[in-house]
């Protein structure tokens, strides 16, 4: 009784053929295959026989769409049957109909619908863009849906129907074109009775069309253009109006709809009916109201603003613009808004403020015994009234339209003093109390010296009388003040390179300052240098300019980087920097030195040198066309471009790699060997290297021929005549090699043994006498005749491991 040792599987089937696949069986001289329906064991509709060394064989006459029992059975050399193995499996489904439409969704969608087939389990959709790229859409039913298509491209579609044996060849293709897509549309409400509908322009698109309607409308405005924009004018102020649109293709198809969007028009300018002045909780401020428009859609926000930047919002119809203070004259508007964006703002109303206290408040004692007490002028102002008070309690009062006043004061008396101002809304508030007594003296030994750049230290010993120190310095455009009670001061900010008369002024809280201090000079340190500009000269050099505005300074160029510090110095306003090393990254800077001391350093600007050239580079050949090129790290390069050329054509690559593998190479040819070397910021280095020269090609057309005394001959057609071949035969049991002088295309080989099977491989010799290891090897089986050689069969090639 047999057993059933052999495995059957189904390899891959078609709607007429399987291939199938069995495990061997020791002893076997051959194997058929038969094939018969399930339901009918009996009819076999094809066999198919084998030899003993094959495990994987095809057999045909199938019919689409059939479950079939495949029966392999092992045979020996009397045709008996050794064992036996069966599979049962379907072949796949025939070949489909064309799809019957294929209509668009939408700009990325097909519907398409086709036959149904009974016996299939599924179907694929195949579709491929005018790139010629393919994807494939699994689906169960018709109609059905193809989605993430991109817009405006036409597909080729096919289809193919599938079984548990397999799927059927692609049906015969239809092609289709997907929609435009929708325009992105935006709008805004430029003014209360128009809106402007805007989009970004569509690929392919020749026209577009609109429609905007308001609710509540009878009508809705179309309109087509071939333009991204559309302005809706004379419509409702305050209205909420809907808009729509799609784009129409060169073949006049209507595009996918855009989504609705919503806009509403600028509300109605709004008009001031009152205002007045109040105060709530001790701050003054202005009470505005207006009258409001009841026929608009939606809330309103109405926006109040004064030119003197206080605003108030409201959504009643008065608003406060709070806190105001003395002496302000202003200009009030209103504006209302929606969700379309403010209305245009009323007319202005002016409103002025109580005055304010007058301010500078000093005496000056023109006569002895003589004070004019005086002020700033106050704006707005009717007139003065200036209130005085002596120390031992005496009191006058000085009524005026000026803003000086005169009275009798002698030295060493305090005086308190006050001024306020009127006009027609009132007193101004209380303002400064002027304490005041006979002018200090002016302070002696003051010394001035530069603690940095942009800052003197005053020092000077205390003057009798001074409460205050007032520190001034001055030059042909600025003026710096310090105040202090202490007898030292740092002026700040001041001008580089630039002269001060600097006057140190003793003042105390009542009577005022001593004006008639002597002035001292000091210069301050040269300007930064601006504007610096980097000039590359050449791979190692840069000129390095700036903008100097300096009277007298010398300049002190520093270029600092990973490879150490360069400097160059020079009067002018450009130095050149040398001796930069290759891959190297710096910062540069200019500093001024003047006989008032070192300036600020100028900004720093930030460079780099070309990328350093690679200092080794090998290229070692992989296969007859391939070659496999790398070389040592190179500082501050990033990518490399790698060039082998030659008359004969050229191989390129692109990498950040230390290595490439180039294909496209030419066998027996010298190539010219360069690189390109770029860094991060894209600076490139030309880079040369030694030539390169491609191994011999492989021979062609080997054939292996029987000769006498048990002796083969190799034949082959060289690459040319001044190379030297090898050949070696490697058999199961002996080895055997001989080598061809330059020029001869044939070797023989004696004393072969027979009943053997042999790999061939002929390769050209190297300049150094070794063999190219990448030619291809081909099989011969040799067979006996007898006590000589027999057949010579060539069983096939393959590539070297």
């Amino acid at each position: 009784m047999l057993s059933p040792d052999i495995e059957v599987s189904v390899f891959s089937a078609t709607s007429k053929s399987a291939i199938l696949k069995w495990t061997g069986v020791h002893g076997a001289s051959s194997y058929k295959v038969i094939a018969a329906p399930k339901n009918s064991p009996g009819s076999p509709v094809g066999y198919a026989l084998f030899g003993p060394n094959t495990v994987m064989g095809t057999i045909n006459s199938l019919s689409p769409n059939i479950m079939y029992t495949f029966t392999v059975a092992a045979l020996d050399n009397d045709q008996g049957i050794l064992n036996i193995g069966t599979i049962d499996s379907s072949s796949a489904p025939e070949v489909m109909d064309p799809l019957r439409t294929v209509k668009s969704k939408d700009s990325k969608t097909f519907m398409v619908s086709f036959s149904l087939k009974t016996g299939v389990t599924s179907y694929i959709i195949r579709l491929q863009n005018p790139n010629r790229f393919i994807r494939e859409n699994i689906v169960f039913s018709s109609p059905a849906e193809i989605e993430s298509l991109e817009p405006y491209t036409e597909y080729s579609l096919s289809i193919m129907s599938v079984n548990s044996g397999g799927q059927s060849q692609p049906s015969s293709s239809v092609t289709a074109k997907t929609v435009l897509p929708p325009p992105q549309l935006s709008a805004s409400s430029p003014s209360n009775d128009s809106i402007t509908v805007s989009w970004a322009p569509v690929a392919n698109a020749v026209q577009y069309s609109l429609s905007l309607y308001k609710s509540g409308w009878n009508t809705t405005i179309k309109h087509n253009t071939s333009n991204t924009n559309w302005i809706v004018s004379g419509l409702d102020i305050g209205s909420v109006y809907v808009i729509k649109g799609f784009a129409w293709d060169p073949e006049g198809r209507q595009g996918e709809d855009s989504l609705y969007i919503n806009q509403m028009t600028r509300p109605p300018v709004p008009s001031i009916a009152n205002f007045s002045m109040v105060i709530n909780n001790g701050l003054a401020g202005i009470s505005v109201s207006w009258e409001r428009d009841e026929g608009v859609f939606g809330s309103l926000q109405y926006h109040v603003m004064s030119d003197q930047n206080l605003t108030c919002n409201s959504t009643s119809s008065s608003c406060t613009l709070s806190p105001v203070g003395c002496g302000e004259v202003h200009t009030v508007r209103v504006s209302t808004s929606d969700e379309a964006g403010p209305s245009d703002p009323s007319g202005p109303v002016v409103f002025i403020t109580f005055p304010c206290p007058p301010q500078s408040l000093a005496v000056v004692e023109s006569t002895e015994g003589s004070c004019t007490l005086t002020w700033d002028t106050v704006t707005y102002v009717d007139s003065y009234i200036a209130f005085i008070k002596r120390g031992d309690g005496a009191e006058e009062s000085c009524n005026t339209t000026s803003r000086s006043c005169t009275y009798n004061c002698t030295c060493g008396h305090t005086y308190l003093m006050s001024v306020m101002a009127f006009n027609q809304a009132g007193s101004s508030p209380e303002g400064q109390v002027l304490n005041y007594t006979t002018l200090p003296c002016c302070p002696e030994g003051v010394s001035v010296s530069a603690v940095s750049t942009d800052t003197f230290e005053i020092t000077w010993t205390v003057s009798r009388g001074a409460e205050l120190y007032q520190t001034r310095a001055a030059d042909s455009s600025e003026v710096i003040l310090c105040n202090d009670t202490a007898p030292v001061c740092a002026l700040s900010d001041l001008s580089c390179d630039s002269s001060y008369s600097v006057v140190v002024t003793p003042c105390n809280d009542i009577s005022g300052c001593n004006r008639a201090c002597k002035a001292h000079t000091q210069i301050t340190a040269p300007c930064m240098p601006m504007n610096l500009m980097l000039t590359r000269r050449n791979s190692s050099c840069f000129s390095v300019s700036w903008t100097a505005n300096n009277r007298l300074a010398n300049y002190t160029v520093t270029a600092s980087g990973d490879d150490g510090t360069r400097t160059c110095n020079t009067d002018g306003n450009s130095c050149d920097i040398t001796d930069l090393p290759c891959g190297s990254n710096f910062e540069v800077s200019v500093i001024a030195t003047s006989p008032a001391g070192l300036g600020l350093p100028s900004y720093s600007e930030f460079s780099e040198t070309g990328p350093c050239c690679p200092v080794d580079l090998t290229v070692d050949q992989v296969t007859q066309a391939m070659s496999n090129v790398s070389w040592s790290p190179a500082k501050g390069a990033h990518t490399f471009i790698t060039s082998l050329t030659s008359t004969r054509g050229h191989a390129r690559c692109h990498t950040m790699d230390p290595h490439c593998l180039m294909g496209c190479i030419t066998c027996g040819t010298n190539y010219t060997v360069t690189m390109e070397a770029i860094s991060h910021s894209g600076r490139q280095s030309n880079c040369s290297y030694e030539g390169f020269s491609s191994s011999a090609c492989c021979p062609s057309g080997v054939r292996l021929y029987g000769m006498a005394h048990s002796s083969l001959r190799v034949h082959w057609r060289g690459a040319g005549s001044s190379h030297s071949y090898v050949t070696e035969l490697v058999g199961s049991m002996n080895n055997y090699t001989c080598t061809a002088s330059p020029g001869e295309s044939s070797c023989d080989v004696p004393n072969i043994q027979c009943g053997d099977v042999y790999t061939v491989v002929v390769a050209p010799l190297t300049p150094e006498g070794n063999k190219v290891l990448f030619c291809a090897q081909r099989i011969y089986s040799v067979s006996c005749a007898g006590s000589n050689l027999g057949t010579v069969i060539y069983r096939g090639k393959r590539s070297v491991d």
